[in-house]
Parts: structure tokens; C-alpha cells; sequence
């Protein structure tokens, strides 16, 4: 019998547990240990905020998401011992053969010079939640998003709500009373996929008439007089400010002698496997750079989205499977990404592409309509769907509708 440990209850970590059960017999033992007993759908978080989401339609018990075998730990995870092949959570320890590390990247507001409880994020569920709420009541001004430092998770979620944000406040009749900026320390929109996806983006911002605003690294705010300050550049004032906070590893990964000097996880682009043996870090933890530099100063690591903490979950489990059975491990990432863009108006684009692509990233932007937000919202409903008859049906629907219009949907 083996032992394979997960931690976290994320996409990352759901998609290991159960693709290890699919593929291993009863006798072996699969532990999921997870703070949460409730699992939200982070990519909704934006439907929450502009009120096409309530709370309760975008969260689920996590259970209901995973096979039956999978033991199910609510702990914090408090240390990861891997020279002696241990973890701690709660008042427990646990041995492990394998383990997988998809704990995410914790928000950081805190190491924002001047942060206080009125400035915004749809980064989280409550924060969504509480920015509709200010978003319904607000009759106008100067609205501020804000990227604070890098990296930071999903490329495109900043724009994303900048959009919705402009939609939102187009439906409500005061869209000729307020003025929309998004600031951002990158160059372009989304630079890991190049030029070309960029200057798409950007395009779509300057349409719905968002100010757009590279290459402003974020120094402080002063929340009374309501101004934001970058480094060497002009102050900026708002009336309403919507931040992505600093992202940074857990405590237990900076303290585990997994971290790198930037606080994530070095690992084998192909195998996700860590410098300790059978132990692998996917998803938002785990540092990968990328072939080749679309900007000569900057080099370039993979993105952290949902997409690739299922693909690389996928890879993990399947060579753990593999292992145990005493086959070759032979699987590996390839890093096929894909986003949809959602920009209001029940409308969204579709970014897919190669990140390991030669001699840079090979990303697309297929034209915005509303075929790829009704993909979305498929996607919520399969993802959210428990364990079972609905989910293969939703996952059928996904899997039919990419190959009428040529884009393979692996799940």
C-alpha cells in the first residue's frame, strides 16, 4: 500500500485526487488535507461582482467534487518535512510516499503602503461580493484598478474586470459619469503571450473607453485624500479603487526549504517533480520559466492559471500511477493553455496557445462573441457539478462544442 498526500483543495489538488483514484486500486491511500470545507469557483469571482453570480451558486461543498476514497483532512497545513517524507496539519502528522503540493498563492494586501478595508478586490470571494455592493451604489467618479506588483494569478482576470466593471456601470445609466483606468507595472496586456494578443487586448479596452496605463510600478495610496502614487510617476486620483493584491507562497513553503529567493517552487517543467524525490508542486506554487523573451530584460515565466494546475495535476497523477504500478513515468506538460476573455455584454474571447512554444509563447485571440462565454459558463457547471452523471454531461457539452469549432477542450 501507498500513501500519496495532496495538499490543497484547489483545481490543482482536486484534479490529482481524483485522477489518481481513477487510476489506482482501493488498497493505496489518497489524502487530501484542505483549511476549507467549502470549495468556491475562483474564476466566477468576476460574475460575483458584477451581480451575475450569487454566493451560494458558485460554492460547494468539496467533498461533493471528489470520489469517495479520497480522505478529506480541513487542517491548515503547518509544516512539510521532506527530507523525512512528512507533513504536519492540525495536531497530526502524516507520512507520505508521494506527495503533491497544490497549495496556491496566498493575497498579500498587507505589503500595500496604505492599504485599509476601503479599497476593493474581486480576488476573493467576500471581496467580490462586497464590490457589487459598492459598485450598485456607486453614481459615478473616477474608478482606479490597480495591479500591485508581480506575479500575480490569471493574466487576464485584471482586464476581465475592468470590462465587467465598465459593463456593469453602462447597465446602470451612469457610464458618461465615470472615468476607468487600469494601471498595471507590465509593458502590455498579458506580455507572456506576446505582441500580438497585447495589442488585441488593449484594443478592446480603448473601444469600451478604459484608460490603459503600462509601466506604472505601484509605490502607495493615501485613502483619505484618495490618491495613488507610482514610482517616478504622476499621482493618480479616484473615487473608487479595485487593487490585485501582492501575491506570495503560504508561510509553510517559505519555511519548508521548498522555496526558491522569489518564495515559490522549483520544479521539472515536464514531470513537476520538486528536488525532492516524489514530491511534486504544481499549479500557482510552482515556478516554470519560459523559453525565449518576448522583451530582452524581462524573462518569462509560466502564467499561474487554473488551466495549467489541471494539466499539470493530470501529468502528476498519472505518473504516480504509473510508479506504483511499475510502469515507465513517461508523462509530461506541455503547457497548452487556454483562457476565455470575458468582456461584458454576455460577450468573451478565446486566448489559446503553446507557452512552451519555440523560439516564444505561440498565443492566440479568436474573435470576441458570445460562443466562448456560454463555453465559460459550461465550464462553471461542469466544474462545479458533483462527482457523477451531471458532471459527464457537462464535460460531453464542452467536448462536443470544441470540436464543431476546432478547439480540442481537454478535462
Amino acid at each position: 500500500m501507498k500513501t500519496i498526500i495532496i495538499l490543497g483543495g484547489g483545481v490543482g489538488g482536486i484534479v490529482t485526487a481524483n485522477e489518481l483514484s481513477n487510476h489506482l486500486s482501493g488498497e493505496h491511500k489518497i489524502i487530501l488535507i484542505e483549511k476549507n470545507s467549502e470549495h468556491t469557483f475562483a474564476p466566477s469571482y468576476l460574475w460575483l461582482m458584477n451581480g451575475d453570480r450569487t454566493k451560494k451558486q458558485i460554492s460547494v461543498p468539496l467533498k461533493s467534487l471528489l470520489k469517495k476514497n479520497i480522505e478529506v483532512i480541513n487542517e491548515i497545513v503547518s509544516e512539510i518535512i521532506p527530507t523525512e517524507q512528512k507533513v504536519k496539519a492540525g495536531k497530526k502528522e502524516y507520512s507520505y510516499d508521494f506527495l503533491v503540493i497544490a497549495l496556491g498563492a496566498d493575497l498579500a494586501p498587507e505589503k500595500i503602503q496604505g492599504w485599509d478595508e476601503s479599497i476593493h478586490t474581486y480576488y476573493t470571494f467576500e471581496g467580490a461580493a462586497k464590490l457589487h455592493e459598492t459598485l450598485t451604489n456607486f453614481s459615478g467618479g473616477k474608478v482606479a484598478l490597480v495591479i500591485a506588483s508581480m506575479p500575480y494569478k490569471c493574466p487576464g482576470a485584471p482586464h476581465e474586470g475592468a470590462m465587467l466593471v465598465e459593463d456593469f456601470l453602462k447597465s446602470k445609466g451612469i457610464r458618461e459619469k465615470v472615468e476607468i483606468s487600469l494601471f498595471t507595472p507590465e509593458t502590455q496586456p498579458l506580455p507572456v503571450a506576446g505582441p500580438e494578443l497585447g495589442n488585441a487586448v488593449k484594443s478592446i479596452l480603448d473601444k469600451k473607453g478604459i484608460r490603459f496605463h503600462p509601466s506604472m510600478q505601484f509605490n502607495s495610496v493615501d485613502t483619505k485624500s484618495k490618491q495613488l502614487f507610482f514610482n517616478g510617476k504622476d499621482t493618480y486620483e479616484y473615487d473608487l479603487l479595485i487593487v490585485i493584491p501582492p501575491h506570495q507562497a503560504p508561510p509553510v513553503i517559505r519555511t519548508s526549504g521548498l522555496a526558491n529567493a522569489n518564495g515559490w517552487v522549483d520544479v521539472n517543467p515536464a514531470t513537476l517533480q520538486t528536488k525532492y524525490e516524489n514530491v511534486f508542486a504544481i499549479g500557482d506554487i510552482a515556478s516554470i520559466p519560459l523559453p525565449g523573451r518576448w522583451f530582452p530584460d524581462k524573462p518569462m515565466m509560466l502564467p499561474k492559471a487554473g488551466v495549467f494546475a489541471h494539466l499539470q495535476a493530470e501529468v502528476v497523477a498519472k505518473n504516480i500511477a504509473k510508479e506504483i504500478q511499475g510502469e515507465k513515468a513517461d508523462e509530461k506538460f506541455c503547457a497548452d493553455g487556454y483562457c476565455m476573455l470575458e468582456a461584458g455584454e454576455d460577450l468573451a474571447g478565446f486566448a489559446y496557445g503553446d507557452f512552451f512554444g519555440e523560439p516564444h509563447p505561440q498565443v492566440h485571440l479568436k474573435q470576441i462573441g458570445k460562443k466562448w462565454h456560454i463555453g465559460k459558463v459550461l465550464f462553471e457547471k461542469w466544474w462545479l457539478s458533483p462527482v457523477g452523471l451531471k458532471k459527464a454531461f457537462y464535460k460531453n457539452l464542452l467536448q462536443t462544442g470544441g470540436k464543431l469549432i476546432g478547439i480540442p477542450v481537454k478535462l
